[in-house]
C-alpha cells in the first residue's frame, strides 16, 4: 500500500476545525455553469448525513477549509433513505458534470458506484473515503482506525472502575470490526483483567446502524446494566445515542472520528466525553481538494495512520490527565506502534 503523501502530513489535522458550524440535514451547494470543470471540491455524505457531529461533520470540515483556503465554489449533497448503488452512480455522475473536481464519495458504500462513474469522467479526479477503488483518477482514502482504537482501548483499560467495558459498532461490517480489534487489544494490553462487551446495531446499513441514536442508547444501557463504566462507539450518528446513555448513568463514553467533546450538539453530556478515537477525514477531503488544486491530483491508495497523525486519540477533555496512568499509557503504546513494536490487529 502505497505510503501517505508529504502533502498529506502538512493537511492533516483539518478535522477539528469548523465543525461547530456544521448544520443538521439538507442539501447546500452553490450553483454555476454546467460542465465548467473549475468549481471545485463536490463531496456527497454516507448514511447520517451532515450533523452527525462524527464521520459525516469531519468531511464538511475539510470542504469547509479548502472553500476558504481556495475562494472556489463547492457542495455537499445528502444521502436518501433506501438509496441504491444507481442512485449514488447518478448523484457522483451529477456532480462530475456539473464541473467539480474533486468529487470524493464519503463512506464505503459509495464503491460500486465510483467505480462506474470514474471510468465515465476520466478528466475528473475522484475520491472515496474508507474503500479501495481501482482507477486512473480515483484516489482512495483510507484509515488505520484500529491504531487509534487501540488507543481508545488503553484509555478504557486505565479508565474503568469495574474492569468492564464496552463497544458498540455501528453495522457489523469489515470496516467496524477494525474498530472493535483495535479497541479489544489496547484493553487487553493493557489490563488482561478487564472484560469487553462488543454489541453490533445492526446486519446492513440499511436498518439504520450508522443513523438511529435511539439504538445506540438502548445498546449502552444494556452494557451499563452488566457493570460496562467506559463505553466506546463505532456507530455515526447512533454514537450520540451511546453517549446520551452513559453521561445519563454518569459513566464514560468514547468518541469516534471526530472530537466529539467539542461537538455543539452534544455539550449537554461533554463531561463524560472521556476521549474520542479521531479519523481526519477532514485532512483527507482538504489534501485530495489541495492536490487537484495545485494541478498534481493525488490518485491510487492514500494511508493515513499514526505516524502522520491521520489518526489519534483527543485530550479535550481535562480529565482525561487526571486519570493515573492514563496519558503516559496512551503515549507509550502510540510510540510503540509508530515504532512497529506493536502490530495492531484488524479483525
Amino acid at each position: 500500500m502505497r505510503r501517505i503523501s508529504k502533502l498529506t502530513r502538512v493537511a492533516v489535522g483539518v478535522a477539528s476545525l469548523g465543525l461547530v458550524a456544521t448544520a443538521c440535514g439538507g442539501t447546500s451547494s452553490d450553483s454555476g455553469d454546467s460542465d465548467s470543470n473549475d468549481k471545485g471540491l463536490a463531496i456527497a455524505y454516507d448514511v447520517g448525513g451532515k450533523g452527525d457531529q462524527s464521520f459525516n461533520d469531519a468531511a464538511y470540515a475539510g470542504l469547509t477549509k479548502a472553500k476558504d483556503e481556495f475562494g472556489y465554489k463547492t457542495a455537499d449533497i445528502e444521502p436518501t433513505e433506501g438509496e441504491t448503488d444507481a442512485d449514488k452512480e447518478q448523484r457522483l455522475a451529477s456532480l462530475a458534470k456539473q464541473g467539480y473536481n474533486p468529487v470524493i464519495g464519503v463512506g464505503f458504500a459509495y464503491g460500486p458506484a465510483m467505480k462506474a462513474v470514474a471510468a465515465k469522467y476520466p478528466k475528473t479526479t475522484f475520491g472515496i473515503v474508507d474503500s479501495v477503488v481501482e482507477g486512473k483518477n480515483v484516489a482512495s482514502l483510507v484509515f488505520a482506525e484500529e491504531q487509534a482504537s487501540y488507543l481508545a482501548g488503553v484509555a478504557a483499560a486505565k479508565a474503568t472502575k469495574t474492569d468492564v467495558v464496552g463497544f458498540v459498532g455501528g453495522v457489523d461490517v469489515p470496516l467496524i470490526h477494525k474498530f472493535e480489534a483495535g479497541y479489544k487489544q489496547g484493553v487487553q494490553d493493557t489490563n488482561s483483567k478487564v472484560k469487553v462487551l462488543s454489541q453490533y446495531l445492526t446486519q446492513t446499513a440499511e436498518e439504520g446502524g450508522f443513523s438511529s441514536p435511539d439504538k445506540g442508547k438502548a445498546a449502552a444501557e444494556g452494557q451499563i446494566e452488566k457493570k460496562a463504566d467506559v463505553l466506546y462507539a463505532a456507530a455515526g450518528l447512533s454514537g450520540q445515542g451511546v453517549i446520551e446513555a452513559a453521561a445519563k448513568a454518569k459513566v464514560w463514553a468514547i468518541g469516534v472520528d471526530s472530537d466529539q467533546y467539542k461537538q455543539a450538539a452534544l455539550a449537554p453530556y461533554k463531561n463524560y466525553i472521556l476521549t474520542s478515537a479521531l479519523k481526519d477525514v477532514g485532512g483527507a477531503v482538504y489534501t485530495l481538494s489541495k492536490s487537484v488544486h495545485d494541478g498534481k491530483p493525488l490518485t491510487g491508495t492514500q494511508t493515513f495512520d499514526l505516524e502522520v497523525n491521520g489518526v489519534g486519540l483527543s485530550e479535550s477533555n481535562p480529565e482525561y490527565a487526571k486519570i493515573a496512568g492514563l496519558q503516559d499509557a496512551v503515549n507509550k503504546a502510540k510510540q510503540e506502534i509508530i515504532d512497529g513494536k506493536i502490530k495492531v490487529n484488524t479483525e
